[in-house]
């Protein structure tokens, strides 16, 4: 009889051994659908960006970047060829935010024409004030932030019957919309105020702009 109770002991030790040893397994599944970070590529979920990749977008395919004098507007100026280029600084698990270095924002001067009276092209644009904070949240909110002390600043220079003239435009930061369709990232009517011109520089500007794909090397983009 002792035999038998001291079987039924061990077989209730090892049954209970087994059922906290089985549940341990079954978290560390889930950790690792947990560590996706907020940017990947190839698919959403997928391959985690690194830190220091550099990530680039050109224009949208058939679409402009335009800047114009109010937000329902025609007038102002308007690019079919534009690039952004920024390096990932930090790529948190998500649900939260990455952080990145925009390094360059460019504009191809001779995809860019102007409808401005008394304007006979556009000579070039030039972003200033770089580098600038960029925000990516896994809700797809994208902030784009000056450095402390400065602002986002562009300069348009116009050709005109008059010759050249320099439009300069600030804005406090810039907001847009991070999206898995397509994986662009798209601007729409962020307020820029002259801060120097001559009369034929409108005195606000509103640039829109949707960039697509975003690309890490030859993958794109995805947020998590």
């Amino acid at each position: 009889m002792r035999t038998g109770t001291r079987t039924r002991h061990l077989l209730t030790l090892t049954a209970a051994a087994a059922a906290l040893t089985l549940p341990a397994a079954v978290p560390a599944v889930a950790g690792t659908a947990a560590d996706t970070p907020v940017l990947t590529t190839g698919a959403a979920g997928g391959t985690p960006v690194a830190v220091g990749d550099t990530l680039t977008a050109s224009l949208a395919s058939g679409t402009s970047a335009t800047f114009h004098s109010s937000v329902t507007g025609t007038s102002g100026v308007s690019c079919t060829s534009s690039q952004f280029t920024v390096k990932v600084t930090d790529n948190p698990t998500a649900p939260g935010t990455a952080t990145e270095t925009l390094t360059a924002h460019t504009f191809d001067s001779g995809s860019c024409t102007s409808n401005v009276t008394g304007v006979l092209g556009v000579n070039g644009i030039t972003v200033q004030n770089l580098p600038y904070t960029t925000t990516v949240s896994s809700d797809g909110t994208v902030a784009v932030t000056p450095p402390s002390g400065t602002t986002v600043r562009t300069t348009v220079a116009l050709r005109t019957l008059l010759g050249s003239i320099n439009c300069v435009y600030e804005a406090p930061g810039l907001t847009g919309t991070a999206s898995n369709t397509g994986n662009s990232i798209a601007f729409a009517d962020q307020h820029f105020t002259k801060v120097s011109g001559s009369g034929l520089c409108f005195a606000n500007g509103y640039f829109t702009a949707t960039y697509a794909p975003v690309t890490d090397g030859s993958q794109t983009v995805y947020v998590n």
